[in-house]
């Protein structure tokens, strides 16, 4: 694990499974559909249960760069905030902005529902073909702008997928002020 403290809140750097994070809320790297997929998305839908799914039908869908809560099904976390990040073309079509709306909106949306805690995955890094270190620049100064600002949430984790992405987040979290 690696930390850094931000205006009375921490950053959190974990490898490790976002389905077991014990948190008010997982975010899922989730498809415009919001129907479930393969990666993040389909790990979180089979942990949490059909009642995900069934959350996400009545919602319909969710525009790239933005985000929508349902409850945890099953999961250790008691929500689950569905963040649709861009397709990755080559950094000119408006990938970062989205990938930053995503971050904010999440972050957002867990300060309108006084969640004490958050966990992230590295959204849009996996299919979508995100760089991990533009994704990881990306991520951190999204949330580390947020609780800046804000003050909230108390924690905010980002629970990475394997050695390379872990240390790529470090990279960048250690370069913050």
């Amino acid at each position: 694990m690696k930390t850094k403290d931000i205006n009375g809140c921490r950053i959190e750097l974990v490898e490790g499974d976002i389905t077991t994070q014990d948190v008010d809320s997982i975010v899922n790297a989730a498809n415009s559909s919001l129907r479930g997929g393969g990666g993040v998305d389909g790990a979180i839908h089979r942990a949490g249960g059909p009642g995900i799914m069934e959350e996400c039908r009545r919602i319909g869908g969710c525009p790239t760069g933005w985000a929508v809560l349902t409850g945890g099904g099953t999961l250790p976390a008691r929500h689950v905030i569905h963040a649709v990040g861009p397709v990755y073309r080559d950094g000119r079509h408006g990938e970062p902005e989205l990938l930053s709306g995503c971050y904010r909106r999440c972050l957002e949306i867990a300060a309108e529902n006084r969640f004490e805690s958050v966990a992230f995955p590295s959204i849009s890094t996996g299919a979508y073909g995100y760089p991990v270190a533009d994704a990881a620049r990306i991520a951190l100064a999204a949330a580390a702008g947020f609780l800046r600002s804000k003050g909230v949430p108390g924690v905010v984790r980002f629970v990475l997928f394997g050695k390379a992405a872990f240390d790529a987040y470090a990279k960048v979290l250690d370069g913050l002020e």
